[in-house]
């Protein structure tokens, strides 16, 4: 199963630069950070963490995780970005989940959460991925979405509609992060736009981390 790949990596790539005052050691924080976004219910980590002797609450778990602030590494250099966007539901709510993904290393490149799915949000998205990596030469594989369109050409960046090959990278990964939403809705059933946010880019964070 996926999860246990994720379980089996040690949780040395994790930044605790948050941290100031916490009673917690920090390898174990990091433990719990890496059991709950690998899959685990928070109930399941603190329990686990209980074994190691520290009691802390899932809201105290929960708060570890967002003010981590994990998400994919800037820097890249790709010659290919698979971009796609897809629906998740948090709550009774529709969100658009936005990501790009190097199709040669599965990698995310960047990931965002909007309310609507409009040309403008995409330029944004866009905008921040090219300060966030050197994709000005890139190729972009992209759908058939208009939208999609005419903020990379807005950008001046080149793109290809392709229906299959290498953009399924995007929609691959887009399939495990759309199960763990369930889960996460699950485990935050009151969570907020922002919250479901920087769980996601945690999530890939991990992803990237179990490739």
């Amino acid at each position: 199963m996926p999860e246990i790949s994720r379980l089996n990596r040690d949780s040395d790539w994790i930044e605790l630069d948050f941290v100031e005052r916490e009673e917690t050691p920090r390898e174990l924080m990091k433990l719990g950070i890496h059991l709950h976004v690998a899959g685990l219910s928070l109930s399941d980590t603190i329990s686990i963490l209980d074994k190691f002797g520290v009691k802390r609450s899932r809201s105290t778990v929960h708060n570890w995780i967002q003010k981590a602030g994990l998400q994919p590494t800037d820097g890249k250099n790709p010659d290919h970005v698979a971009v796609d966007e897809t629906v998740i539901q948090i709550n009774d709510q529709r969100y658009w989940l936005y990501a790009a993904v190097d199709p040669q290393s599965k990698k995310y490149l960047h990931v965002r959460l909007f309310s609507s799915r409009t040309r403008a949000l995409t330029e944004i998205f866009l905008s921040e991925l090219r300060d966030k990596h050197q994709v000005d030469d890139a190729i972009f594989l992209v759908d058939g979405a208009p939208w999609l369109h005419a903020a990379l050409r807005r950008h001046g960046l080149r793109f290809r509609h392709e229906t299959h090959g290498n953009r399924n990278a995007a929609e691959r990964l887009f399939k495990e992060l759309k199960r763990r939403t369930y889960q996460f809705a699950n485990h935050f059933r009151n969570a907020d736009p922002a919250t479901a946010e920087t769980w996601l880019q945690t999530t890939a964070f991990i992803e990237n981390h179990s490739i």
